[in-house]
């Protein structure tokens, strides 16, 4: 049997989609992610269910106690056996893992495992886009460009390592851009020891904080003042520090904050199989997607009622649809039955298995599509619902009403996800615009949230009026609501809104 293997990877910054295809892979795979606090933690939606996850953050000040931890744990974790196949441990790392990311003591914590102990680990290196590069270039400055510079040199930014300061007389004759990264808290001994040995104290700097995210922010000052910026604007930690003339072409070449959602934080609250089409469309126009589901849809292993039996088969989602089409053995079964929807995406849904509905109502709501079922069917006739748990569905009351038998068979249940009271907090702090795509996610959503005061300062968007009168059945007020009651038609809004 194989070995454990252990990969030493770069996540890239801040982005999530700067991630490389092959460490997507491995994330799909690993067994175990042991990651830190730079990663951005939606990247883990790509990990099997199964997969141990540990948080091992690293403050600045942690770094040496922290990190032998950190080798331990891979260590411990790539040296568990594994009944049936060779155990993938994945270590994710923020940025590149050998740019000033420790990946190398990393792998001599298994190298020396391998020497002492009779279980072997392999060990493989995926590379990372290093903030270095990546945070500069979102900001629209180039860390080298045609006459101008032919070079780069990346410092970290704490000045003292293994008892040794940097040699600034040495440094302030690079000719180069000069990156300092993790530098604020030595912002001023960068500064003034460049000056010293030097360097002009008109050179300019850009400290560019939360780098690649939706919170970029850049300050742009040079050697002389920039310290006392960086005060009055009270600038935190994470920033990259860039000296040089290349920081002058910020003004023409900027890009990332010019995008439509630029500096705003969405909450995505929907279950999370269907996160990843808004999620793109998020990142597409500058915005950072903040996912915490609060419904989770589970598909039941039902009775198939005698389809021949019914004049009409009415569905109501799009995971009604999902949840019916995995009991069908034989498409044919459907062919003298009209079909009706609710709404554009179920009726995607339903032509993805090449049936177009027969009709579906203007207004997305199931009381619409029972009136609509009888223009299309005859007194007596048999109608079939599929719907979930708690779907709102009265069978007996369209069937007194409307002369026909009505019927409904629950296919999927919506379940309700339970947070920490403090992470549901925390993402609701950061988020500008909480999105809600039904009433039983804001319903869900409601019972996670004690703090109900957070509520007040934040935009809320809905997806249709159904959602909005629960929204404010709870006294929250709706600022963003679609037109068309889909996703997509949600999302036009919000950009409107923006605007």
């Amino acid at each position: 049997m194989e070995n454990n293997k252990v990969f030493i990877a770069g996540a890239g910054c801040g982005d999530e989609e700067l991630i490389t295809l092959k460490l997507k892979k491995i994330i799909e795979k690993a067994d175990c992610i042991i990651y830190d606090r730079l990663v951005n933690p939606n990247i883990l939606k790509y990990k099997k269910n199964n997969a141990e996850v540990i948080y091992m953050g690293k403050e600045n000040f942690e770094g040496g106690e922290l990190q032998k931890k950190i080798n331990e744990k891979i260590v411990e974790k790539a040296t568990q056996n594994s009944e049936s196949k060779p155990k993938i441990v994945l270590r994710l790392k923020g940025g590149d893992p050998f740019v000033f990311g420790r990946g190398g003591e990393e792998i001599e914590a298994i190298l020396g495992n391998n020497k002492k102990n009779d279980i072997k680990i392999n060990f493989e290196v995926i590379p990372g886009i290093t903030s270095a590069i990546a945070v500069p270039e979102y900001a629209g400055i180039p860390v080298t460009h045609r006459g101008i510079n032919t070079s780069f040199h990346i410092f970290t930014g704490h000045t003292r390592e293994n008892g040794k300061e940097h040699d600034f007389s040495q440094i302030a004759k690079l000719k180069g851009t000069l990156i300092f990264l993790m530098g604020l808290s030595n912002l001023e001994k960068i500064t003034q020891n460049l000056i010293k040995y030097g360097k002009d104290e008109n050179t300019l700097v850009a400290v560019i904080k939360d780098g690649t995210t939706s919170k970029q922010k850049t300050f742009v000052g040079n050697l002389k003042n920039i310290c006392e910026i960086v005060r009055k604007n009270n600038v935190k930690s994470p920033v990259i520090i860039v000296i040089g003339e290349v920081v002058r072409l910020r003004e023409k070449m900027k890009w990332f904050e010019n995008k439509k959602l630029f500096g705003k934080n969405i909450l995505i609250t929907r279950n999370k199989n269907k996160q990843k089409n808004i999620l793109q469309k998020i990142n597409e126009f500058g915005g950072n997607a903040l996912l915490l589901p609060f419904i989770d849809i589970e598909y039941l292993n039902f009775d198939l009622p005698d389809l021949k039996n019914f004049n009409a088969i009415l569905f109501n989602s799009a995971n009604s649809v999902i949840g019916f089409m995995k009991k069908i053995k034989d498409m044919r079964i459907l062919a003298n039955v009209k079909i009706g929807v609710v709404g554009e995406k179920t009726a995607e849904e339903i032509e993805k298995y090449k049936i177009i509905p027969d009709f579906y109502p203007k207004e997305y709501t199931v009381e619409k599509l029972a009136y609509e079922s009888t223009k299309f069917t005859s007194k007596n006739d048999k109608i079939l619902f599929v719907v979930s748990n708690i779907s709102p569905v009265n069978t007996k009351k369209y069937s007194n009403l409307y002369e026909r038998k009505f019927e409904k068979v629950v296919v999927y249940n919506t379940n309700g996800v339970k947070h920490e009271e403090e992470i549901v907090e925390n993402y609701v702090k950061k988020s500008d615009i909480l999105m809600f795509l039904s009433s039983s996610t804001f319903k869900n959503f409601w019972q996670n949230l004690k703090n109900k005061n957070l509520l007040n300062k934040k935009i809320i968007a809905s997806i249709g009026p159904v959602t909005t009168k629960t929204i404010q059945n709870y006294g929250c007020n709706v600022q963003i609501e679609a037109k068309r009651y889909t996703e997509d038609g949600l999302f036009e809004e919000i950009l409107k809104y923006k605007k």
